[in-house]
């Protein structure tokens, strides 16, 4: 039987705070990503100018000023094999130097040597090209590294590099060759690149676009940092939108849903530089509904970000979340039990680790993870518990460990940890309470309800409909002279009391006669 082809949808939601995305497969929402409009901070792949601001030789480290809010650390063995290349290119550089000439005559190498010292390469104040691989995460700040990559859909660009590497997940030698062969013929002095797997059967016209578009991209920033030695963004990674489509477009990919005309031109551009023939998933979602709630995402992020997290037939899993580890539970909770407790058991495991599986993409949680699996006694099911763990993060495109159960039941996950973990709050404030846990008394509530009413009347609405809670209405309507009656005297005024069994107890709401909420 063939297996079920999965559907990947990406969902762009456009405002003017942020954009986020939404990665669907089969409409289940698995991967959920945000940038800021304004102050974005840093993300993985940007480049900077950074200072040295404090050299740190018992770690053989650095602490680098790129003008984020906490100063960001670089090792000894982050700064590459090549630095003084890079080193030297900064130095040199000036707005009446032949930038490109400049490039192409510096030496690559010597290889800076493994067991050396940080004092010896860097000194404070000086000036050095960085990327960020890791963000800022909790009291941290970004890690860096000198070693500079531009990473496109099939290539990835090494300034001052030599070689040509072909990813081993390429079987065919020939076509490996044939790569490596195009790719070299292509790349100017000092550059080398990493041939990705995506590459594999792409004609030479679409290597040849990429390859131009990656050197433009880190070439453009020269003039930067030879007109102004000062702390600044040099260029960034592409957006959000088009990183996860670089990454993840594949032919299972049938649609991209964008809210703004800007972003969806940008994302059919890059689609149509990649994957022309692709070039038609990218649509613009104009409708009056807000596009999250269309396609069911706000409803999913809800029920799959809290504490307690809900699985089929009332097992769930607990999920606890600190600054170096993650705590996963998981409980069979009310799921009836068969007459086989050890297969039940583990039923119900395999359902947990498909939802942590999820889970760990969905809230891009990394570091270690603890599973605390329900026990089982057979050691055919704990190992094959956990070849099926294994399976299922074979998606994860974060690099990832999986190892086998512990005798008590406990599964380690390490999972490669380079921003922080997405939390998302999915409660909200009590609209009696506000928060405090406490309510006015119903000894006036009426007082309450009439000051509304009189408000509403001095803007001369006369017809009104009043909700409240059953225990709420028989209080103001019981009796000959009710509180209702005593109101429509008064106010002179049309006034109906419908009842609400969701409403709270002292939960009172206006509306008028077309049914527009008025308090």
């Amino acid at each position: 039987m063939e297996a079920e082809k999965t559907e990947k949808d990406l969902i762009v939601d456009v405002s003017s705070a942020e954009v986020q995305i939404a990665l669907m497969e089969n409409h289940r929402l698995i991967e959920l990503s945000k940038e800021s409009g304004q102050g974005r901070g840093c993300s993985v792949g940007d480049v900077f100018l950074g200072r040295v601001k404090k050299l740190l030789p018992a770690l053989n480290a650095a602490f680098v000023d790129i003008g984020d809010n906490k100063e960001a650390f670089i090792h000894y063995l982050d700064l590459g094999l090549y630095f003084s290349s890079f080193d030297e290119f900064v130095k040199k550089s000036n707005p009446n130097a032949d930038l490109g000439q400049l490039f192409s005559t510096i030496q690559v190498g010597p290889v800076l040597a493994k067991d050396g010292r940080i004092e010896d390469v860097l000194q404070q104040g000086q000036m050095i090209i960085a990327q960020v691989v890791k963000e800022p995460i909790s009291t941290k700040g970004s890690r860096l590294s000198a070693e500079i990559s531009l990473a496109g859909r099939n290539i990835v660009l090494l300034p001052f590099a030599s070689k040509v590497s072909v990813s081993q997940k390429i079987s065919s030698s020939e076509e490996k060759k044939r790569l490596e062969t195009l790719v070299r013929s292509l790349l100017p002095h000092n550059y080398g690149a990493i041939i990705r797997t995506a590459a594999e059967g792409k004609k030479a016209a679409v290597l040849i676009e990429e390859v131009r578009s990656l050197i433009e991209k880190w070439e453009q920033s020269w003039d930067k940092f030879a007109r102004d030695k000062g702390v600044q963004l040099l260029f960034t990674e592409y957006s959000k939108t088009t990183a996860i489509l670089r990454d993840l477009l594949n032919d299972s990919f049938t649609n991209v849903y964008v809210n703004d005309e800007n972003v969806f031109e940008e994302a059919r551009k890059y689609i149509s530089l990649i994957s022309p023939e692709q070039e038609k998933i990218v649509k613009l979602y104009d409708g009056k509904e807000p596009i999250f709630e269309h396609f069911e995402v706000t409803r999913q992020i809800k029920s799959s970000f809290g504490k307690v997290v809900p699985m089929r037939k009332g097992a769930y899993l607990v999920i606890e979340t600190t600054e170096a580890l993650n705590v996963i539970d998981v409980n069979s909770g009310t799921r009836a039990k068969s007459t086989d407790q050890e297969e039940n058991t583990f039923e119900v495991n395999k359902c947990a680790a498909e939802e942590i599986a999820r889970q760990l993409r969905l809230r891009d949680m990394g570091g270690i993870v603890i599973v605390d699996f329900i026990d089982m006694e057979s050691i055919e099911h704990r190992n094959a518990l956990h070849k099926y763990m294994q399976e299922l993060m074979e998606h994860d495109r974060a690099k990832h460990n999986v190892l086998p159960l512990t005798k008590f039941g406990l599964m380690q996950i390490t999972r490669q940890r380079i921003r922080p973990v997405t939390q998302i709050s999915t409660t909200e404030v009590c609209p009696m309470c506000h928060g405090t846990g406490e309510i006015s008394s119903s000894l006036v509530i009426d007082e309450d309800i009439e000051r509304k009413l009189a408000d509403i009347i001095e803007q001369g609405i006369k017809t009104l409909e009043l909700r409240v809670s059953p225990i709420l209405g028989a209080y103001i309507t019981r009796g000959f002279s009710s509180y209702v009656k005593k109101w429509k005297r008064k106010y002179k005024c049309k006034l109906t009391v419908t009842e609400v069994t969701d409403f709270t107890v002292l939960q009172n709401e206006f509306y008028d006669e077309k049914g527009n909420k008025l308090s």
